[in-house]
């Protein structure tokens, strides 16, 4: 195979500390991916070797262009989705991935979806009353959630954000944690809370606690209620009884939007216990209004690693 070398002169400094990534990480995974070298100096970027691994690696530039035009932070996720957009001749989306700003953190971060499914799953969630948000762990299920309930919230297009998750966990019950119901509560919602301190200062959210504007608690304290105007989030669904979670969907009032997330693979109910999740999939499909997104170990979003723990898994 013929030799190939060329040089893309970046805009910036910043742009080239964008494309390049802390201690030239972006640039090396794109190596290792190619199986083409590249070399930042200054702001020109080289890239030679093989004649397709060069070809290859220049598409992969050119199609973060967006992020490193602006200096945003480029991410190892990012750069795979690039990939899987070559492959799978979805370049339009995936720009359109890179245009769209679903929010804005409390430090500036930008928050938008980092693959195709995510996209899919936002939008569903936007189109639909109910919505289930089925995967694995990292693929941004809750967060993803949280950071739309947020924002209706803070638009005042909802009264109140209502998140919960049935109180199981490894074999442990409430009973066994110390302190009273926000105490004992609080772990389990901890995925929850880490989503709201993106975008609500801390000290603030104990106040819309006490406003009654979040609320916080166990899927058993919602028997009885109908939620109106609300923004409902059940997370670890896989871990309702059938009977808890037909609970949960019921109590659904006028103008609110629920979203039901998990990860049937990880059940913790007590012996071999049928999931609710898994029931509602079945029976709730094909009803109109109610939306079903899977995402999938493609859409993993967290450390490398996870996305290989989560593979191995699958694969056992």
């Amino acid at each position: 195979m013929a030799e190939d070398s060329q040089t893309i002169s970046l805009p910036s400094i910043e742009s080239a500390i964008a494309l390049a990534g802390k201690q030239e990480i972006n640039l090396k995974y794109i190596a290792r991916m190619t199986g083409a070298n590249l070399s930042l100096q200054g702001q020109d970027l080289a890239i030679y070797g093989k004649t397709k691994p060069v070809a290859r690696s220049i598409e992969i530039v050119k199609a973060l262009e967006t992020f490193w035009l602006e200096a945003k932070t480029i991410s190892e996720p990012d750069i795979m989705m690039a990939f899987h957009a070559l492959d799978t001749n979805k370049m339009e989306e995936y720009e359109g991935i890179q245009k769209e700003v679903l929010a804005k953190t409390r430090s500036g971060e930008i928050i938008r979806a980092k693959t195709f499914k995510q996209r899919q799953y936002i939008k569903t969630i936007q189109d639909h009353d109910i919505t289930f948000g089925i995967g694995p762990a990292g693929t941004g299920k809750t967060f993803l959630a949280a950071v739309l309930a947020v924002q209706a919230l803070l638009k005042d297009e909802c009264d109140r954000l209502i998140l919960t998750r049935p109180a199981v966990e490894a074999g442990e019950k409430l009973g066994f944690l110390p302190g009273d119901l926000q105490q004992k509560v609080d772990p389990f919602l901890r995925p929850l809370y880490d989503a709201l301190y993106e975008f609500i200062e801390p000290l603030k959210i104990p106040e819309l606690i006490e406003k009654g504007k979040i609320e916080v608690a166990p899927i058993a304290y919602m028997r009885g209620r109908t939620l109106s105007n609300a923004f409902v989030i059940v997370d670890e669904a896989q871990n309702t009884t059938p009977a808890q979670l037909k609970m949960v969907l019921t109590r659904l009032g006028f103008g609110s939007k629920m979203v039901v997330t998990g990860d049937i693979t990880q059940t913790d109910l007590p012996n071999q216990s049928q999931s609710g999740l898994i029931v509602a999939t079945k029976i709730l499909r094909n009803v109109e209004g109610i939306g079903f997104c899977n995402l999938t170990q493609a859409d993993v979003i967290r450390h490398p690693l996870v996305q290989k723990i989560v593979a191995a898994y699958e694969s056992y």
